[in-house]
């Protein structure tokens, strides 16, 4: 596994991992595994870009032995305070949206910046997740994910540059899928390398990703005419399903293992 705290701060990394064990008081859990996700794991953060922190967690086993279990909170989330956006899921959410093949959580796993892996957590939930991957799920997500953002924020003379990354990152990883029939990388660049043939759009890609690293979160520019035809036509050839494929019930057996064992190392 490698750990690339060293990308974070150390008093930003301090402050993290404080408020990642006020989280375990305050909730009386147990972190499993907590890292950066967004534009810092997928490389390409601007300079007020937020920390995000995300993080899954076990409570202690009666918290699971009750009637109204399904009508329990499973998350954890706090406010903004001072650029660090923090909040975590229970293990079982987790675990739940794994067998789902949930984009999510797969990018999570996938995260260099690690703050905390309890009984490596990371490698066993990732060799879970590739086991229960469903490649149609993970294209029906990202695909819905490029249409949806490309639609609301791409349209206008005037986009945020950032809104052309979280299309094309997830346009890439449709390709990805469809191509090695597997998760894709999180890392945007090496993501985009593996799969856009086109070296002058590739190039394009790439200026904009500097770009975005030196601008702030909100700068507008004027819309870019080579990647909105590149996302139009990749949109318009899309031949997966228009709904969410159903979930096998299947395997879950694996999941309880992983789940009760868990369970186990915070009681």
């Amino acid at each position: 596994m490698t750990e690339k705290i060293n990308k974070i701060a150390p008093e930003i990394h301090d402050e993290i991992m404080e408020r990642i064990k006020n989280a375990e008081r305050e909730y009386n859990v147990k972190v499993l595994y907590a890292i950066e996700s967004g534009s810092r794991a997928w490389g390409f953060e601007s300079p007020n870009s937020d920390f995000d922190v995300r993080f899954i967690y076990v409570h202690k086993q009666d918290w699971y032995l009750s009637v109204m279990l399904e009508d329990k909170r499973d998350v954890i989330e706090y406010p903004i305070v001072d650029d660090i956006d923090i909040n975590g899921w229970d293990v079982r959410k987790a675990l739940k949206l794994l067998h789902a093949s949930n984009p999510a959580i797969g990018e999570w796993l996938q995260s260099s910046i690690v703050y905390v892996n309890c009984d490596n957590f990371k490698h066993q939930a990732m060799s879970l997740f590739k086991a229960h991957y469903r490649v149609d799920r993970g294209i029906y997500h990202y695909f819905n994910m490029a249409k949806n953002n490309y639609r609301e924020h791409l349209r206008a003379d005037l986009v945020s540059h950032k809104k052309y990354l979280y299309v094309l990152r997830a346009l890439c990883a449709v390709k990805w899928i469809e191509r090695f029939n597997c998760p894709p990388p999180i890392e945007f660049e090496t993501l985009a390398s593996a799969v856009i043939e086109d070296t002058k759009l590739l190039d394009k890609i790439c200026s904009l990703v500097a770009e975005k690293k030196r601008a702030t979160e909100k700068t507008l520019g004027p819309k870019i005419p080579e990647l909105n035809a590149f996302i139009e036509a990749q949109l318009s050839q899309f031949k997966g399903s228009k709904k969410a494929p159903p979930l096998e019930q299947n395997r879950v057996v694996e999941l309880d293992s992983f789940f009760q064992k868990m369970l186990r190392s915070a009681n």
